[in-house]
């Protein structure tokens, strides 16, 4: 009776923990119902799942990712940790990339050539427009930065690949170099050294 008592124990203990995690997925997926801040077509980021939501049932939420996977995510995932959902007002969203330049670039011809690769990259909003900013004077080059539009937040990937292609081809075209990291070394001459006293 003893071992019998202790089992059950254990088993209620079980039961227990299993019906809190169903409950707490229960609540959570009536709570997404009625607030609706997470809904099928959003473009959401939960943990380290991002994709499109496809369904959201009392229990669960199904995510169909980038690489067209479904990702079945507890509803309980929703409510205690961060979400961003890049569709929840509207799809437009902002986009930047960052370019480096050699020493001596005429700075105002960079801005035009990021203009002109946002103006000519497709699904790049032509409104907002796009705006570039002079960052910093870097230890190898000038760093500038392009913010730049969409409205599709699952492509943005995509847009951005396609805007650095657009970035490197005019630069190319102009004349313009993408310079890499380097170092001035200086070396004294054995005869230019103190000398010890």
């Amino acid at each position: 009776f003893t071992t019998l008592t202790v089992l059950a124990g254990v088993l209620g203990i079980g039961v227990g923990f299993g019906l809190q995690t169903i409950s707490n997925n229960l609540i959570s997926g009536i709570i997404l119902l009625l607030e609706r801040t997470v809904k099928p077509g959003d473009f959401i980021e939960v943990g380290d799942t991002s994709g499109v939501v496809q369904q959201v049932t009392l229990r669960s939420t199904v995510v169909r990712t980038l690489d067209n996977i479904s990702v079945i995510v507890p509803n309980s995932n929703f409510v205690s940790n961060t979400v961003i959902n890049w569709s929840h007002s509207e799809k437009i969203t902002r986009g930047q990339v960052s370019v480096g330049v050699a020493y001596q670039t005429d700075t105002a011809l960079v801005r035009e050539c990021l203009l002109e690769a946002a103006k000519t990259t497709d699904d790049v909003l032509e409104y907002p427009v796009p705006v570039v900013f002079f960052k910093e004077f870097g230890d190898s080059s000038l760093n500038f930065e392009l913010l730049f539009w969409y409205d599709e937040p699952k492509t943005m990937r995509r847009i951005k690949s396609d805007l650095l292609f657009a970035v490197e081809k005019i630069l190319n075209q102009r004349g313009i170099t993408i310079p890499f990291p380097q170092r001035d070394v200086h070396m004294i001459p054995p005869e230019d050294k103190p000398k010890d006293d």
